[in-house]
C-alpha cells in the first residue's frame, strides 16, 4: 500500500491546513495546522462515520449554494 499524506489548504488562509493519513497504529490522523498543531486520531469505525457525517453536511451546503 501506499504511503501518503492528504494535504488540505484553508479558504482563506493558506498557511492553514489539514493533514489526513494513516498513522502507525493503523489509525485514520487528521492533523489540524493553524498557529499549533492538534492532531486526531480515529479508529476506522470512527473514521467512517465521520466521513458519512461529512458527506451529508456537504450536501446541506449544496443545497443551500443552489437553493
Amino acid at each position: 500500500m501506499a504511503n501518503y499524506i492528504l494535504k488540505f489548504q484553508d479558504l482563506r488562509d493558506f498557511q492553514k491546513t489539514i493533514e489526513v493519513y494513516t498513522n502507525s497504529q493503523g489509525r485514520i490522523s487528521i492533523a489540524l495546522d493553524d498557529d499549533n498543531l492538534n492532531i486526531i486520531d480515529l479508529d476506522i469505525s470512527t473514521a467512517i462515520k465521520f466521513s458519512k457525517t461529512l458527506r451529508t453536511e456537504i450536501n446541506k451546503a449544496k443545497e443551500v449554494q443552489n437553493g
